[in-house]
């Protein structure tokens, strides 16, 4: 009976240290910033975009024409689970449109060669 006693009186000691133990945040996707996104334009070439931005992380197989940047950061401490969008519509080769958890930039409907 002593030795049981023991094990339990051991076992709720070290469940209490289970708070001391440090979690890692846990990063996936493309980080974006809004400096990032304000670079972007109409008009702009996929090879323009994807220098600015870096290759999307989600692309369809049966159509290039949208692409989806997502960015997901789970906060060890907190387990605050944090997720970023941002979808590019192309047309051929030229950006259309976007859309997503960023601004859009007051120049994004000013295309490059128009400055």
């Amino acid at each position: 009976m002593k030795h049981l006693l023991l094990v339990f009186v051991s076992l709720v000691l070290v469940s209490g240290c289970s708070s001391w133990v440090y979690k890692y945040d846990i990063n996936q996707g493309n980080f974006l910033n809004q400096r990032d996104v304000d670079k972007l334009r109409v008009e702009m070439t996929k090879e323009q975009v994807k220098f600015v931005l870096g290759t999307p992380v989600v692309s369809s197989p049966f159509s290039d024409h949208t692409w989806r940047y997502v960015y997901t950061i789970r906060v060890g401490k907190t387990d605050e689970f944090i997720k970023k969008e941002l979808v590019l519509n192309f047309e051929g080769d030229a950006l259309k449109s976007m859309s997503g958890d960023f601004e859009q930039p007051e120049s994004f409907m000013t295309p490059l060669d128009s400055e």
